[in-house]
């Protein structure tokens, strides 16, 4: 079998490479730039401490790089995951409250959507520690509220502890 791209290129590395990123383009958009030849919608931001760029690519290129092809894969159904759940967000059962605001009770967080001045709005807070976290900025549908604090919450789960 022949390789292909920078497979075939002296001077690249093909082992100790670090996933550094993960983007889901939602379609195939661009290509591997290890091999240069898959089509890829799922990009894998490869970097490695003796070459000089950062190389975005599949799933495949990406594990033989890191030597790990199960953290690749991972990292593939893990957004293929939460692209689903995402697009599930809206058809939830958001239950109202005495105010007339939708909430939700969910992955240890509290969300509340509500009609602000000039658009909608959002507070999260995390159940066990009371912290509260208001949306940033104000969105013109109580739907796209909803999906900011559906981005909200996955960013806090993402990034607290």
């Amino acid at each position: 079998m022949s390789s292909f791209g920078k497979w075939s290129l002296q001077g690249v590395p093909q082992k100790g490479w670090t996933c550094i990123g993960f983007e889901d383009l939602g379609e195939p958009a661009t290509q591997c730039e290890m091999c240069e030849s898959q089509d890829i919608r799922y990009v894998h931001q490869m970097q490695h401490p003796d070459y000089p760029h950062i190389l975005e690519c599949g799933c495949v290129c990406a594990g033989k790089m890191e030597e790990d092809y199960a953290a690749a894969s991972k990292r593939e159904t893990d957004s293929k995951n939460l692209a689903q759940r995402r697009g599930r967000w809206l058809t939830r059962k958001w239950k109202v409250s005495q105010s007339g605001n939708h909430y939700l009770k969910t992955d240890g967080f509290h969300i509340v959507v509500f009609l602000k001045s000039g658009g909608w709005s959002g507070t999260i807070t995390h159940l066990d520690s009371g912290a509260a976290t208001q949306a940033r900025r104000l969105y013109s549908t109580q739907e796209k509220a909803k999906l900011g604090a559906f981005d909200g919450m996955i960013w806090l789960k993402n990034h607290s502890g």
